[in-house]
């Protein structure tokens, strides 16, 4: 997948990119958890239509590029929000909350019925060095269980990176979560202090340590 996913920084570079093939998508990432979770089902959709290159545009770094997309399509700027290009043409845009594989599998079925589908494979590498050094962390002693509650939620309630959805299903399995949407630390852990698991938050931890563990040697 990572070879097919191209950085637009530049207004020209969005214009040169939805010129390179016929069929082409755009993703606009922003900077929460809104972004990590979209592009999770982006991705997984992506995955399977193998033809398909994406344009990714990190709208706070790169706003003259967005700007770009907005002006050549009349769509209006959301982050994230993905849009489906056929000869330089937008097909159709979700964005925020709307970007689920409910809503992206129809759509690109009903738009591209002619692009072929191929059996979903495991997402591209991502880092989760991050994750497991603080797992490794939390785990050997290092820091204490409420530290490592506070400081896993909020590394993940502000990752915006481009993971597949194996990775955000995974990453979003450590602690019961409310809401599907959005996460927020406290109410996280009050839920937790509410509903106790009936495992171990070390013993959960330490599967979640190894699951990664294994997702990335699958993909060596």
């Amino acid at each position: 997948m990572r070879e097919r996913m191209h950085p637009l920084t530049t207004p020209e570079e969005v214009e040169q990119f939805l010129k390179s093939q016929p069929v082409v998508a755009v993703f606009k990432a922003g900077t929460c958890h809104k972004t990590m979770q979209g592009w999770g089902n982006v991705e997984r959709v992506l995955r399977e239509r193998p033809e398909i290159a994406v344009g990714i545009i990190k709208v706070v770094e790169h706003r003259p590029a967005s700007n770009r997309v907005a002006e050549l399509t009349g769509i209006t700027h959301h982050s994230p929000q993905v849009i489906l290009f056929r000869d330089g043409q937008p097909l159709f845009d979700l964005d925020n909350w709307s970007i689920t594989l409910e809503n992206l599998e129809p759509l690109f079925a009903k738009h591209l019925p002619d692009v072929k589908v191929e059996p979903s494979r495991a997402g591209g590498n991502s880092n989760l060095e991050p994750y497991k050094r603080l797992l490794d962390a939390y785990l050997g002693g290092a820091v204490s269980e409420p530290q490592f509650q506070w400081t896993y939620l909020n590394m993940f309630r502000e990752d915006a990176s481009l993971r597949s959805q194996e990775e955000f299903e995974l990453l979003n399995s450590l602690f019961g979560n409310p809401d599907e949407h959005h996460i927020h630390p406290l109410a996280i852990l009050q839920h937790e202090q509410q509903n106790p698991s009936g495992i171990p938050l070390k013993e959960r931890a330490a599967a979640l340590r190894e699951k990664l563990e294994e997702l990335e040697r699958a993909r060596a």
